[in-house]
């Protein structure tokens, strides 16, 4: 059974190349386009590895950060930072990793692989 990445970014066309790019190594995915939307997919498919753009409109990657940490199920899930705004290293507790945009395909890959395999 493949490894299910859930990705939370605002911009589209983000997504649509994660997705693509993640699929065409072998997982699953799943997308969301702000913190509320991804809290319910999360909710519903519970995936092994979140990506997770920090600014964005509705509720902010911080936002919905410090909401999975209350819940011990979901707060062990493991976070890539994907963003573009200063300080993201600090906005997450202890992240598998964090990227500048645009992202390094193969450093991502090789973020991905030893978080989830």
């Amino acid at each position: 059974m493949s490894k299910k990445i859930l990705i939370i970014d605002d911009e589209q066309d983000v997504r649509d190349y994660l997705e693509a790019f993640l699929k065409a190594e072998g997982y699953d995915t799943v997308t969301a386009s702000d913190g509320v939307i991804g809290l319910e997919v999360l909710k519903a498919e519970i995936p092994d590895l979140i990506t997770l753009d920090l600014q964005m409109p509705n509720d902010t990657g911080t936002g919905f950060y410090r909401k999975i940490h209350r819940d011990e199920k979901l707060s062990a899930i493991p976070i890539i930072i994907i963003s573009g705004i200063p300080g993201r290293h600090l906005a997450v507790k202890e992240p598998v990793a964090v990227f500048d945009k645009p992202i390094d395909r193969d450093k991502l890959l090789e973020a991905v692989k030893k978080a989830i395999g």
